[in-house]
């Protein structure tokens, strides 16, 4: 009934968990591995699951074409390969709870849906993952609604790419990754090209289906954020500077702090008064996001990294506007031009 369909590039650590969750599910009939030119030991370790698990595949990937992002050629490969009557296209730093694509499927039925996309729960270990995900994700959450994406009256499209399930016919009818070929953003140009054609989608974030870790240091958290957030918040630099100040608490501060140079300079009852209301902004700040952390099933200690991960989010959206519209974008050693402004 459903091709699970896994794109994986020097995902040594993570890539055996991945299959072996995927696998597990009885809905999957195969499981097709794409290794996309790895250099770590990704395919010693797939090839070594391939001789106990009877279901899986695996497949490699020639030169990268031009015009192509890496991962949507490696999907385009796994779903030209497979039979399934679903797709699932997945990641190699996913774990797959057992029932989760049970539940896919019957969250398609439900909803009337060829695109069925969860936003897995976050496993996150060190500092920066603490302080910048739980961060974004509240950023994110703002700006796509799970309730407008999934009315079908309305533009909005999303979905994630960890876990993307799309009815087979669907997916070639609306012309697959290769009509998405060049996208970084490909989930939300999938599922904008799905719903533009009349298809119902259905997009959420469900507890106990779906978990990943998706970067295991700093630097492969900032490459992977910078190349995202910017795509992600519109590619405007009007989206962007709309979206500074709604994440970076210190603008208010440093208005305030101008208003007391300009105005109070010597008054120092209204110094106090000015400090006063920057730690009654910044005690907003920090009580607003404790609220998004709970409407996004985060925990509530992550409020205590506000600060860390409002800075960290501030700097990376900068620069992922630079590269995706003046210098590059680097993701798992290749390099992709950036677009024209």
């Amino acid at each position: 009934m459903v091709s699970a369909i896994i794109p994986a590039r020097n995902e040594e650590a993570s890539i055996a968990r991945a299959v072996e969750s995927v696998a597990a599910q009885l809905e999957i009939g195969e499981v097709i591995v794409v290794n996309d030119q790895s250099t770590d030991r990704t395919g010693e370790i797939v090839a070594e699951l391939a001789k106990r698990i009877p279901k899986l595949k695996v497949l490699a990937t020639a030169d990268l074409p031009r015009g192509w992002v890496g991962k949507n050629h490696a999907a385009w490969i796994g779903a030209a390969a497979a039979s399934g009557d679903w797709l699932l296209f997945t990641d190699a730093d996913t774990f797959h709870l057992p029932g989760s694509t049970r539940r896919a499927l019957a969250d398609a039925a439900d909803h009337n849906a060829v695109l069925v996309s969860y936003s897995p729960e976050q496993e996150m270990e060190t500092f920066a993952e603490k302080a910048l995900i739980p961060f974004v994700y509240c950023r994110l959450a703002t700006r796509f609604s799970f309730a407008l994406v999934n009315d079908p009256r309305r533009p909005d499209a999303a979905a994630n790419g960890q876990f993307l399930l799309m009815l087979r016919d669907a997916y070639f009818a609306t012309g697959g990754h290769a009509a998405v070929a060049g996208e970084i953003l490909e989930d939300v140009a999938l599922a904008r090209r799905a719903k533009a054609s009349g298809f119902g989608i259905y997009f959420t974030a469900p507890m106990g289906i779906v978990r990943t870790r998706m970067y295991r240091s700093f630097g492969a958290m900032w490459q992977g954020w910078t190349k995202n957030l910017y795509p992600l918040m519109g590619s405007t630099p009007g989206s962007m500077l709309m979206e500074l100040p709604e994440a970076f608490p210190f603008l208010e501060g440093t208005i305030l702090a101008l208003l007391y140079v300009l105005f109070f300079k010597g008054d120092h009852g209204s110094g106090w008064l000015v400090l006063s209301m920057f730690l009654a902004v910044l005690g907003g700040a920090h009580l607003r996001y404790g609220i998004a952390l709970y409407r996004n099933l985060f925990e509530l200690s992550a409020v205590q990294y506000y600060l860390v991960g409002a800075c960290i989010y501030a700097a990376a959206l900068v620069a992922s506007w630079w590269k995706n519209t003046r210098g590059v974008v680097v993701w798992k050693g290749r390099a992709y031009p950036a677009k024209t402004p």
